[in-house]
């Protein structure tokens, strides 16, 4: 079987495959063409691809004949001319947005697979994209608050004085969040954190962070399918707003990471609350590609706003291209290898498998995911 590594669009850094997991994919078996410049915001040349055994073309020397084809972001349904019926397109397709793009791959005989549709089941773990992402872009989150702050973060004890520490917030402690924690209190700020998940105050203890959490609001978890956040009542908001109102005006730098699966990051932070916050602090608002959590957000870009900075992050993993790449491109062969069947040389994907029910999107000639058909 034959896979195809495409050249990512312009402002995409991360490749969908490295030497490494080509090196794998051949061991497995496969034969694997990867389009010339593939790696090149990953720093990776096109001479390591061929040293691990791939062969380099055109897109349309790499089209030809592939049984799957591998991307970060869902390409174009133009720039996949060529390709044979039946062809596996896996990637971030980013169906919810794309609905549109899908219907053209069913239309073109695709069958196309969204990685960050993978099901937060053990198994999956491995073939997670949003966790090794999100992983990445939390740290990133922090040493970019660090860059734009014009103080330091830990204490310092000098023949001239003592310097105080830096406050810090995270705002949705998933996975994104949790490293953002990690990476603040490594830089030496006192760190707090919250969410609207109980469950996660442990986890925000175990990493020596303060939680900040409502009180007293009955049966509210806000624990979704998968592990997910979801919607809040409207008791729980109006608690949690008040809560966060006086929490935020002492912090230095807020981290904010909520996202919904298919629907509008929440709002988490209003001009008012951003209004009482010292001038000099500095909100990373990881949901701005989203439509973000903080009143005010642009997204990629920085803002000013009260003299507080705020940063409308998007796609923070893009900015630590090389490390990114190597972790989305292990997923994608962790998924591969896991469906493939070493005595036919292919892979094959059960309509009855979890994992396979979740990312289908497309199949013989249809949109054919729940998600999508229902709405």
């Amino acid at each position: 079987m034959k896979i195809a590594v495409l050249k990512e669009a312009a402002g995409e850094t991360r490749c969908a495959a490295v030497p490494e997991t080509v090196k794998k994919f051949i061991a497995l078996g496969a034969e694997v063409a990867v389009e010339r410049g593939t790696g090149k915001g990953a720093s990776i040349a096109d001479a390591e691809f061929e040293t691990a055994g791939a062969k380099l073309g055109s897109r349309a020397d790499v089209l030809k004949g592939a049984g799957i084809i591998l991307t970060v972001s869902g390409p174009d349904p133009s720039a996949l001319k060529g390709t044979d019926k039946g062809a596996l397109l896996v990637g971030s397709l980013d169906p919810a947005r794309r609905r549109d793009a899908i219907g053209e791959y069913a239309a073109a005989g695709l069958d196309a697979l969204a990685m960050e549709w993978m099901p937060r089941i053990t198994r999956a773990q491995s073939m997670d994209i949003l966790s090794s992402q999100s992983n990445l872009a939390g740290y990133k989150a922090v040493v970019d608050a660090a860059a734009a702050f014009g103080r330091a973060f830990p204490m310092m004890m000098t023949a001239a004085g003592t310097v105080s520490p830096a406050k810090a917030f995270v705002m949705g402690v998933g996975v994104a969040g949790l490293q953002a924690i990690a990476t603040a209190k490594r830089l030496g700020a006192q760190v707090s954190a919250t969410d609207v998940r109980s469950a996660t105050k442990e986890q925000i203890q175990s990493l020596g962070a303060k939680p900040i959490f409502v009180e007293n609001v009955a049966g509210i978890e806000g624990e979704g399918a998968g592990g997910y956040a979801t919607e809040m009542s409207d008791e729980y908001r109006k608690a949690q707003a008040e809560l966060v109102s006086s929490h935020i005006a002492k912090q230095d730098i807020v981290i904010t990471t909520a996202l919904i699966p298919g629907r509008p990051a929440p709002r988490l932070i209003s001009d008012a609350q951003i209004s009482s916050m010292r001038p000099g602090s500095v909100i990373v608002d990881m949901a701005a590609d989203a439509g973000g959590n903080v009143e005010g957000t642009v997204n990629g870009e920085t803002v000013v706003k009260h003299g507080v900075t705020i940063i409308g992050a998007s796609n923070l993993a893009r900015t630590l291209a090389t490390d990114a790449s190597a972790l989305f491109a292990r997923n994608l062969y962790n998924f591969l290898s896991a469906f493939w069947d070493k005595d036919q040389g292919r892979i094959l994907l059960p309509d009855d498998d979890e994992i396979v029910k979740a990312i289908r999107l497309t199949h013989g000639g249809k949109v054919v995911n729940e998600r999508l058909t229902a709405a």
